[in-house]
This record gives C-alpha cells, structure tokens and sequence, in this order.
C-alpha cells in the first residue's frame, strides 16, 4: 500500500509545478444516468495528461541521485511528455525511448517539452526494454507506472478530488498499466474506504480486466485502439497488488463506445478527451457501470492529447453511427432538374447536405440515369428514419450506405 502521508508529501512537492485541475459537474450527464456526475479534468493539465504529476514527484524526489546523463524513460506519448517537461522544469536532461508507431504529433510535442526522443520497439515492452538497457550506461531510469514514487505522485488526484467533493459513492479511473488507479484507489481507501473504485480498460487490450478476474498477473495479446495510452499487455507488478486490495471492479469498453464518449464529451460539455480520457464515460454509456439513483460520480479525464487527424475520424464515424450523419446513394434521370428537385426534398426535410457527388459515367449505370451520393447531417434516429420515408414515398430509387 502508498500512505497517505506519501502522497500528501507529494502534493506540497509538486504544488506550482503541476496545475490543480478542476473538478466540473455536468448537468447533462447527471440527467443521462440519473445521478450526480463529475469530471476530474487532468485534460487541462500541463502536457494534457496527469502523467506530470508522477514524473515531477519522482524527479524532485531523487535530484539529488541523478547524474550528468540526467534520466530516461519509455512512453508511446503522455509519460514521455510528462518527464521531458519535469526534467526540464528541473535543469535535468532526458532521453524518451518511443515506439515506432507513437504518432508525429507525440513525438514533436515530447521533443518540444526538451526531451531526446529515440525511436525503437513494436511495444511498451520494448521500449521500456531498451530504456533499461540506456540506464545502465548511467541514465536514472523512470518507469511509466510500475514504481513507488509514480503511483505516490498520481494519489495526488485521489486527494485533490476528496477536497473538492465531500460526498463521494463511485469513482471511475482509466486503467492499463495501473499507474493512475494504484494511485488513486490506495490513497481513497486509505481516507474514505466506503467509496467505490472501478478500473475501465479498453477490450482491445484487456490486460487489467483479465488479471483481476484471475487473480494474477496476466500478459494478453492487444488490437490496436484509439485508448492508445491504457494499451498495456501486462498490468505492473506493484500496481496489481494494490489493484488487489483496493480496487472494486474492473470494466470493459469497446472502440465504438470509446468514440462515443468523446463526441458526448465534446458536444455536451466541450471537452478534448482522447481515448483514454474517455473510458470512464463509455463504461456509464454501455452499462457496464450503473449509477444508482442520486449517487455522486467522478469520471477521471485522465488526459485531451488526441492527434487532429485521429479525432477527425472518431467525429465522424461516431456521428455516423449515432444516426447524425446519412449516407445515401439515389438514382436520377438524367434530366434538367431532376437534382434540383431532390435536393428540394430533402431541404424540406431540415437535413443538411455535407458532400454530394454527380455520376452521369459509371459503367453499370444505363445511359439516362445518373446516381448521386450524399451525405447528409441529421438529427439523429427519428430523423433518418423518416428521410428514407419520405424518399421512398416519392419514389425515389435509394440506397443507405
């Protein structure tokens, strides 16, 4: 177990080097599952990741011992961004050891907070692999969760969030290696044991979720996911002995529900979560966690670092499979007006054309018919719904794509 009096220590170490992040109610969410929901926004934290509070607390905690070649760690994104900035803020140099894969926009943003980005491995393992191997060339090394001094640093939200909310039934913590919930779920058993810690891990990568219901660590195959920051095959070694004991459930999500939280995040409250931030409100979304009626809940954000081009895609299928977007295919005679006539239709119908594409010349189509794709944005279900009524009725040969 961390104590108590740890990460209280912690806290007044890393008071004005990291940002007291708010804790936010949300009215529309509260009225969705019928109970007090609130958001912890570590989003808005520097580098847009709680993952500065464990690498400032553990850089500052053993300054002292760290040499010229300053420290290293291993990271896809948000513990990389973490101790480039903490070791900055510190005068100490850092290398960041990088997965091939880890995005373009990471690994500038970690060069950017001053650290050394090396590139090498497929997995976390890996390159958390190679990183060790860097320590003992004379580098201090720091891991991204399985460590004393991280977890004692990431308790440091379990306290702030007791301070602010006095009564508290449930709180929900993104989980994969088990840095954030060790943290957390330790430190608020230690002062309000009655209240309920729940883990959501993507299924993509279900490594927390397969070891808790074992009871022993358990390494699994991963898919790849847009919970990018929780993608860990195996849970740390001191992470699930806390789990064990303080830890009420562990809960799955999928990548759909996983996009569909974010765009509720966005739209409802206008807030960036990625992935990972967003796992906590899936898990409210496909039912995998109930909120009983009138309980107080607290969903951890646990970070907003999501590359433009990624969200891009979640926005758009997640409005595609919530029926905000239609897409359709119709057949036209090619004949003037013919367009205009069905474009009326549906401008009479409140939907909003986003793209259209004309095909007078595709080889299946006979010589006086044309087709037309459209993308339409809609209300929602009801709506659709009724377009491809009305098309239907005024005979309209219509496909949905």
């Amino acid at each position: 177990m961390i104590s108590v009096e740890n990460v209280q220590q912690a806290a007044k170490m890393i008071k004005g080097k990291v940002i007291r992040t708010p804790l936010v109610y949300s009215s529309s969410l509260s009225r969705m599952f019928e109970g007090e929901i609130y958001l912890k926004l570590e989003n808005l934290q520097k580098t847009g990741s709680f993952k500065i509070r464990g690498a400032t607390y553990t850089i500052l905690t053993h300054k002292d011992e760290i040499g010229h070649d300053g420290v290293v760690a291993a990271s896809a994104g948000n513990h990389a961004q973490g101790v480039a900035l903490a070791a900055r803020q510190a005068l100490i140099p850092a290398t960041i050891v990088m997965p091939e894969w880890a995005s373009i926009t990471k690994q500038e943003a970690t060069r950017g907070y001053g650290g050394e980005v090396v590139i090498e491995g497929q997995s976390l393992k890996e390159c958390i692999k190679k990183a060790e191997e860097m320590a003992l060339q004379g580098k201090t090394f720091i891991h991204p969760f399985d460590d004393p001094d991280i977890i004692v640093g990431q308790g440091t939200m379990a306290l702030e969030i007791l301070e602010d909310l006095k009564e508290i039934d449930m709180i929900l913590v993104p989980i994969g290696g088990g840095g954030i919930i060790s943290g957390i779920a330790s430190t608020v058993k230690s002062i309000r044991p009655r209240v309920k810690v729940i883990g959501v891990q993507s299924a993509a990568c279900p490594s927390a979720y397969e070891s808790y219901r074992s009871g022993k660590i358990t390494s699994v195959d991963s898919y790849q996911s847009i919970a990018d920051g929780i993608s860990v095959k195996q849970v740390g070694d001191l992470n699930f002995d806390i789990i064990k004991k303080c830890v009420d459930d562990v809960v799955l999500v999928e990548e759909d529900q996983i996009a569909a939280a974010i765009l509720l995040l966005l739209e409802r409250k206008k807030i960036l979560a990625e992935g990972a931030g967003a796992v906590p409100l899936a898990a409210l979304l496909n039912g995998s966690v109930t909120v009983p009626r009138g309980s107080r809940v607290v969903l951890l954000i646990s970070g907003g670092n999501v590359d433009s081009s990624l969200l891009g895609r979640i926005l758009s299928q997640g409005l595609l499979k919530n029926a905000r977007i239609m897409r359709i295919r119709v057949r036209l005679t090619d004949a003037p007006g013919s367009l205009a006539q069905l474009l009326a239709l549906i401008s009479g119908l409140k939907a909003n054309v986003l793209h259209i594409y004309h095909d007078r010349s595709a080889r299946d189509l006979p010589i006086y018919v044309t087709r037309v794709d459209l993308e339409l944005e809609t209300r929602g279900p009801a709506h659709v719904e009724k377009i491809a009524r009305k098309l239907n009725i005024a005979g309209y040969e219509m496909e949905l794509r």
